[in-house]
């Protein structure tokens, strides 16, 4: 079922000039599966090359022509999702039906952006004087260097390939070695629908080596980053010290918060459906919960009796529920917090530990009575595990909800119009959603503040993160048209 993996460069599938390469696991079993090739800096050049000469090409190609080309490439994947979910589930680990649901969800962003690229208008302000003309045009800003994560390797890395290809720019992806082979085939998509060589580019290898080359390379223009705090800071630095344009997308730890006003038991229902979504692997992931002490032992109550109850196994069992964590660090990552949750004096109400037998799962956990002080309420958990605490009034909450530095999302559940009004005003975070878990759509933008980043993927402000804006100033002389410039 698992196939050879490879590098896409200048229109070519092919292994690196060095041949390195790195063992891709299944996370179910911890077994090898395969193999991943490293790009050297020989074949990243050869990338960046091919990069810059099809964007000379691609530039120029009318948005009418495009949307065919990335429509195509949307069909192709709805086409093959099957093959590409499994391979997903085996190299990532999440349920089957969440890796189809990912590859549908990333063929219609695909849809999005191609008919998106036909509105990104200019306009026309009027001039100071009857014999002038300004015009203000849109650009794509250039070859693009740009870098996914593994927890939706497809998904996260469709966005940034669409918006770059929709507005007419070229783009290297450097996508997560952890699961190449869905990327790989994802790719093929766009190859197969007809994406002019050089202008789709797919590379492997050490992400520090990889962006430490791509991102100052002479010829790239923007980058785009979805990722941990930590190493986004240094991608962003790194950025800005070639004067790069950057999209942040980083890590979060979404307060949740839920009101006496509303019912316990179909918050909690709400929330556990989301939250133990590809194992709380989710970077928009509730993480921090809250809620008010007139409802949390009914909400606690159902919560619990919902996480004790989920069918964790391989991703490809059809009656599996939630799948293992990606790789080992993860495991031991929960059983750090919830360790740490304890000596703090928090409560385990269910599950708390690593699953028997082979392969990287852990319980589905919740704990409560978790203080401020413990480490899963100051770092991104990242992983199955619910930290409950108590809240009385509307100002403490909204305190513990902003004191940390991150500003992803955050999620908010009320019956009070005055009180969601008031919340939409005050939480800090670039995602907020009130009575419900829905915060990504193609049409939506999808970004942080603070430390979890800057810029949006999707939307109309997705779409314009690729574009540079021209002023053109025209003044008629004597009957001839000339461009003046200058300040």
């Amino acid at each position: 079922m698992y196939h050879q993996t490879a590098l896409y460069i200048d229109g070519e599938w092919c292994q690196g000039s060095e041949g390195i390469t790195s063992d891709v696991f299944n996370p179910a079993t911890g077994e090898v599966i395969g193999q991943v090739p490293h790009a050297s800096r020989a074949d990243l050049q050869r990338a960046v090359d091919a990069s810059v000469r099809a964007f000379e090409q691609w530039r120029h190609v009318t948005p009418h022509e495009r949307v065919k080309v990335l429509r195509k490439a949307g069909d192709l994947l709805r086409e093959r999702v099957e093959g590409i979910a499994r391979l997903m589930t085996l190299e990532q680990g999440k349920p089957l039906a969440e890796s189809r649901g990912e590859l549908l969800f990333a063929a219609e962003h695909i849809d999005w952006c191609a008919d998106e690229g036909r509105r990104l208008y200019g306009r026309i302000v009027p001039g100071r004087a009857s014999n002038v003309r300004q015009l203000v045009i849109r650009e794509p800003v250039g070859p693009v260097a740009a870098f996914s994560p593994w927890n939706f390797p497809v998904s996260q890395m469709i966005r940034k390939i669409a918006g770059a290809l929709a507005t007419g720019c070229t783009v290297t992806i450097k996508a997560p070695e952890e699961t190449p082979a869905s990327c790989m085939e994802a790719v093929r998509c766009f190859a197969d629908a007809g994406v002019p060589r050089g202008a789709l580019n797919l590379v492997f290898g050490v992400p520090s080596e990889i962006s430490n080359f791509l991102i100052p390379a002479q010829g790239i223009r923007k980058v785009s980053f979805t990722g941990s705090v930590p190493v986004g800071k240094k991608l962003a630095a790194l950025a800005a010290e070639n004067m790069k344009r950057c999209t942040m997308e980083l890590g979060g730890h979404a307060p949740t918060i839920a009101f006496g006003d509303v019912d316990p038991t179909w918050v909690a229902e709400t929330l556990a459906a989301v939250k133990f979504r590809n194992a709380g692997q989710t970077c928009i992931s509730p993480t921090r919960f809250y809620i008010h002490e007139s409802i949390h032992d009914a909400f606690v109550e159902r919560f619990v009796e919902i996480a004790s109850s989920l069918r964790v196994g391989d991703g490809m069992s059809a009656d599996t529920q939630m799948g293992p964590l990606a790789n080992p660090r993860r495991v031991a990552a929960m059983e750090h917090f919830v360790d740490d949750a304890v000596h703090h004096g928090a409560r385990v109400a269910t599950g708390g530990k690593r699953l028997a037998g082979s392969g990287y799962f852990y319980a589905p956990t919740v704990l409560v009575d978790v203080p401020e002080e413990a480490a899963i309420m100051n770092e991104e958990p990242f992983g199955p595990i619910v930290p409950i605490a108590r809240f009385k009034s509307f100002e403490e909450v909204v305190a513990r909800a902003n004191r940390l530095p991150f500003g992803l999302a955050a999620y908010a559940f009320s019956r009070s119009l005055e009180t969601t009004a008031a919340l939409s005003e005050r939480i800090e975070a670039g995602m907020l959603s009130v009575n419900g878990a829905l915060l990504t759509s193609p049409e939506t933008p999808f970004g942080g503040i603070k430390d979890s980043g800057f810029g949006s993927e999707g939307g109309i402000e997705g779409m314009e993160s690729y574009l540079t804006t021209k002023l053109i100033s025209e003044i008629r002389v004597g009957g001839r048209v000339s461009e003046l410039g200058g300040a």
